[in-house]
């Protein structure tokens, strides 16, 4: 399997439209394509798995390292045909002000060509001035081409023979400005692809237009890079189970995390905090992923059943894993985005309530004071933080630090059985944490039946 990465100079260019519409095209062509995201982001990957229907991985280089993400571009799906990846910001965007985990180091990583998004806004010439600028600040750019967004047919002739004559570089072709292509957002940016209703119908709508205005024939002729689609050894027999929290308002989880506890030994039992009476029974572990529990708050609170069994399991110590929603999720009470508090789940003394504006937000650092559930004294673990409502008791069993000698401040409750705390982890670096996890649900289930 060859791939592509799809990029832009910024965000707001049409990436995401882009690369659905693009893997809408190639279905209807018959090609079996994986996708990717570059980065730690959780809902693209949803919008991807929607046109795909199968799940789509975050191949991020700060929370997977190189060999990480080349283990999870290998992993995609065995027989694909071809593998699309879509950028994160603009392309050279990295840590800290530098390139390192952009989109740039993940095409360099994984020798994949890059192809531009491109929206003209009140610009010819510079255009070109910006691609080109965008080809000379690294030696080995990996840009092969260039496509138009939000571009009328007109305005793309016009500029065609400008940008490939100043450039060198191909224009395969545009995307005019639809309705389909426009897609809501809230306070942490797009809504989820379970939210929009006619999404795959949208996607369709973009992937038979871009037939019609890119020259989809050469855009597959670039594909290159290295060479994906390694067959994975099935999941062991099962050693124990774990739930996991999955619906409307907990829904963010790398497929990577949810496969590597398969492969250390869990079935996953997946139930709805919102919907269910309790968690399943007979479980030996509990993971509360991420999401927008702000949002479902009452609905959480009215499932008062749910909310005993999970504070009565945790506060036995059931190994539990519960990150920034699900840590939210365990407090005492969350308030909704009118400011109304409603009672939680209580197996954590805190509050969770709103600030109007990003708390901590980026990558960082954890280092472990002591050995617990997923850590153990002295190790060094990468995390991402992106979430509008804090706690107030946010715990203190670990201190986090921004990259590159940045702030720092304690942060999560980090016990024998339980790892509470806003950062997300990825199971996928080098620290073994779906092990542990698994490990010690392993334990609970032979102390416990």
């Amino acid at each position: 399997m060859r791939g592509l990465l799809i990029s832009a100079m910024a965000s707001g260019q049409g990436k995401t439209t882009l690369t659905c519409g693009l893997m809408a095209a190639f279905q209807r062509r018959g090609l079996r394509t994986a996708g990717f995201k570059c980065g730690p982001d959780y809902i693209d990957p949803m919008f991807h798995r929607q046109v795909l229907g199968v799940p789509s991985r975050n191949l991020d280089l700060f929370l997977q390292g190189e060999a990480g993400v080349r283990q999870s571009f290998r992993r995609a799906a065995p027989g694909a045909d071809l593998a699309l990846a879509e950028g994160a910001m603009g392309f050279y965007d990295g840590l800290g002000g530098t390139d390192q985990a952009s989109a740039w180091a993940v095409a360099r990583c994984l020798d994949l060509p890059v192809v531009l998004a491109v929206r003209p806004r009140g610009a010819s010439l510079t255009l070109a001035a910006q691609v080109k600028g965008l080809l000379e600040f690294r030696r080995e750019h990996h840009i092969a081409a260039l496509i138009l967004t939000c571009c009328k047919p007109a305005l793309h002739a016009h500029l065609a023979p400008i940008l490939e004559r100043e450039t060198g570089l191909p224009l395969l072709g545009h995307l005019p400005p639809m309705e389909e292509a426009e897609l809501p957002s809230r306070h942490l940016g797009l809504y989820t692809a379970g939210e929009i209703a006619d999404l795959k119908e949208r996607f369709a709508a973009v992937g038979a237009q871009l037939e019609r205005t890119v020259d989809l024939d050469r855009l597959l002729a670039l594909a290159g890079g290295e060479t994906a689609g390694e067959e994975c050894p099935l999941p062991p027999t099962p050693v124990c189970t774990i739930a996991v929290a999955r619906d409307e308002a907990f829904c963010f989880y790398y497929p990577d995390n949810l496969e590597a506890l398969e492969r250390a030994g869990a079935r996953l039992a997946f139930f709805s905090p919102l919907r269910d009476e309790s968690p399943p029974e007979g479980v030996h572990g509990l993971y509360l992923g991420g999401g927008y529990p702000e949002l479902y708050a009452q609905g959480l609170a009215q499932n008062a059943g749910m909310r005993e069994k999970i504070r009565t399991l945790v506060r036995a110590g059931l190994p539990t894993v519960a990150e920034c929603g699900g840590f939210l999720y365990l407090q005492k009470s969350l308030e909704d985005e009118q400011g109304q508090a409603f009672p939680m789940a209580g197996a954590l003394e805190g509050a969770g309530y709103q600030t109007g504006r990003l708390q901590r937000f980026g990558y960082g650092e954890l280092t472990a004071k002591n050995d617990s559930l997923l850590f153990r004294a002295g190790e060094h673990i990468p995390f991402h933080e992106f979430h509008y409502w804090d706690c107030t008791q946010n715990g203190g069993d670990l201190l986090a630090q921004k990259p590159m000698g940045g702030k720092k401040w304690p942060c999560g409750a980090a016990g024998e059985s339980l790892y509470a705390a806003f950062p997300h982890l990825h199971f996928g670096g080098v620290t073994p944490l779906a092990e542990r996890f698994v490990r010690k649900a392993e334990e609970w289930k032979q102390a416990h039946g």
